[in-house]
């Protein structure tokens, strides 16, 4: 069976000014998003699953429906703050998603093998879906999951700080442990995570996770449960986000291993308006040395 291709395309964009999801970047007028499912066909994944939110839907389906559904199974799952499907009935009104985690359970419906999570508007390079792609086909051990490593210094953004989750390895490159790192920025030569006003010095070496996992399909029975705990426990806190490395870490308690799939490969991403011209430079870039062609979808 096939693995399937997971996406997270319900952000808001806050930071970028727009729906960068379907901002378009290459020299066919592709999205990043292009870029990623056209490397998964290539890798072997069967069916790709959009998170959206629902307001987004027509402006998402008309970009992609009609080029990708002949190379790929297309389905769409929908984000949204109406828990009630979960039993949750009363919570605080807010706008913010319930974070990466509870974007995963949301596609539920549609998975029954294994599968990979990646961003929208990430571009990670096909070395990361073909690694993915292969433990994903090959592992038949439910216990043990997976997450593509990038290299710390290949992932930071020279407009601003960003999020990442760094990692430490084992001896036998599992993970042993992840740590999200809201603020995290270069600084005369080093890599600086600054939390609460205090700045710490990161391991250049570390591997981080640009949010692209490989899960198993009973990852959804736990996944669920944890999520309603975790609205539970945070009904009065409107900015609470279930983020994955979150249910990693609870896996990683309950005896699950996580391997780390190495990647020194190029990684690109969008987090603000002035990311946009080094992304296109980086895929005409890729174009010219012949990874890519000049229009994907032909």
């Amino acid at each position: 069976m096939k693995p399937t291709l997971v996406v997270l395309a319900a952000g808001m964009g806050s930071r970028y000014g727009g729906v960068k999801q379907i901002d378009t970047f290459g020299p066919g007028g592709e999205t990043i998003l292009d870029y990623s499912v056209y490397d998964a066909v290539k890798a072997g994944f069967g069916k790709v699953v959009f998170i959206i939110r629902k307001e987004i839907e027509n402006d998402f389906k008309e970009v992609f429906d009609k080029k990708l559904s002949p190379h790929i199974q297309v389905e769409y799952a929908f984000q949204s703050n109406d828990l009630a499907y979960a039993g949750i009935h009363s919570v605080p009104e807010r706008t913010k998603p319930w974070g990466t985690g509870h974007a995963v359970l949301c596609a539920k419906p549609f998975i029954n093998e294994p599968f990979a999570v990646i961003n929208a508007d990430d571009f990670y390079g096909r070395d990361g879906f073909v690694k993915m792609a292969e433990f994903l086909s090959g592992n038949t051990d439910s216990s043990i999951h997976s997450m593509v490593g990038y290299e710390l210094p290949k992932t930071l953004s020279e407009n601003g700080s960003v999020s990442r989750g760094v990692c430490e390895a084992d001896g036998q490159d599992f993970l042993a442990q992840i740590v999200e790192r809201t603020k995290v920025y270069p600084e005369n030569g080093k890599i600086i995570s600054e939390e609460n006003g205090e700045k710490l010095e990161l391991n250049p070496n570390s591997p981080v996770s640009m949010n692209f996992w490989g899960f198993m399909p009973s990852v959804f029975d736990e996944l669920e449960n944890w999520f309603v705990d975790f609205v539970n426990n945070n009904a009065d806190n409107p900015k609470a986000e279930y983020f994955i490395p979150l249910t990693v870490q609870q896996l990683m308690a309950k005896g699950h291993k996580v391997k780390i799939l190495r990647n020194s490969g190029v990684w690109f991403g969008v987090t603000y308006r002035e990311d946009r011209e080094n992304v296109s430079n980086s895929i005409a870039e890729l174009v010219h040395q012949g990874a890519y062609p000049a229009k994907l979808w032909v």
